[in-house]
């Protein structure tokens, strides 16, 4: 039934688009993503997204989706704090464990909003509440209209068509240390579906997660793996993304699509690497 519901309210999203003269036009979303990978928020990074969402006019707004959250309301104000202190009140917090039940008048909130910021928690909660729901229409439907659709950890997770789980599926017993680059151990569910042709890790440098994306670089090589450290982010607009922050981002790709599969262990000698800096930008076709 969600499903049903979620392809009705997209295609309804989709039909009242404009029409375009081409397809690739009609496919390429007018909005940005602010991909944070995690940690805290400098005041630099909170006025490039006011910057980025035109936040500073009276009409435009913000809203928050702290469902990854076990403490939405404390998210939610550690969020807008930073925010506010610049003189921006128009902030407003749409948590909901049930956004199925969310009004035409909500749903045309988050479709109308500026900026749609998701928060930190766990990336497969906020999914199981609002995978092919009308909000997700709603969120694809903002960004295609124009919208900057944020997130950080979790919520930096969650863009991804293709998520990392954060899971083993061979080690269910969560350490947070990935010591191993094996076949078929880290866990890939379906994302928001905002960014296509990129996984996203979070925490990336700080948390050590290379062997992770290692591994998920070789079993996916259609598309790139991109470690987003603390305090930084990526800024998606178009084909691109230019890195913004405090420290840099890692981006892997199995280009040749090779994987090699002894004893359950994986290798790849075609594997292509690049680290980025604050400011560099990098296409994000594979």
């Amino acid at each position: 039934m969600k499903n049903i519901i979620f392809l009705i309210f997209l295609l309804m999203a989709v039909c009242g688009c404009e029409n375009s003269n081409s397809e690739t036009e009609v496919n390429r979303p007018e909005g940005k993503l602010y991909i944070i990978g995690g940690g805290k928020r400098p005041a630099a990074m909170v006025a490039e997204m006011i910057l980025l969402a035109q936040l500073n006019t009276n009409r435009h707004y913000a809203i928050v989706l702290p469902m990854a959250s076990e403490e939405p309301d404390t998210s939610f104000f550690y969020f807008a704090k930073p925010f506010r202190e610049q003189g921006l009140d128009k902030i407003y917090n749409f948590f909901s464990l049930d956004v199925t039940s969310f009004s035409p008048e909500r749903l045309d909130s988050v479709r109308n909003a500026n900026l749609i910021f998701i928060t930190g928690g766990d990336q497969n909660r906020f999914m199981q509440i609002v995978q092919n729901t009308p909000l997700h229409a709603a969120i694809i439907e903002a960004y295609q209209k124009g919208a900057v659709i944020g997130g950080t950890s979790a919520g930096a997770a969650v863009q991804s068509k293709k998520m990392i789980t954060g899971n083993e599926l061979k080690y269910p017993e969560y350490t947070g240390q990935y010591r191993t680059i094996e076949a078929e151990n880290i866990e890939i569910a379906q994302g928001l579906g905002l960014l296509e042709t990129a996984i996203v890790d979070q925490h990336f440098i700080w948390r050590m997660r290379m062997n992770r994306l290692i591994a998920a670089a070789i079993e996916n090589p259609d598309e790139l793996l991109i470690g987003i450290d603390e305090s930084t982010a990526i800024i998606v607009e178009g084909d691109s993304a230019t890195v913004t922050g405090q420290s840099q981002v890692v981006v892997l790709h199995n280009k040749m699509g090779i994987k090699h599969n002894e004893k359950g262990l994986l290798g790849s000698a075609e594997m292509v690497m690049g680290v980025y800096l604050p400011g560099q930008r990098f296409s994000l076709i594979p």
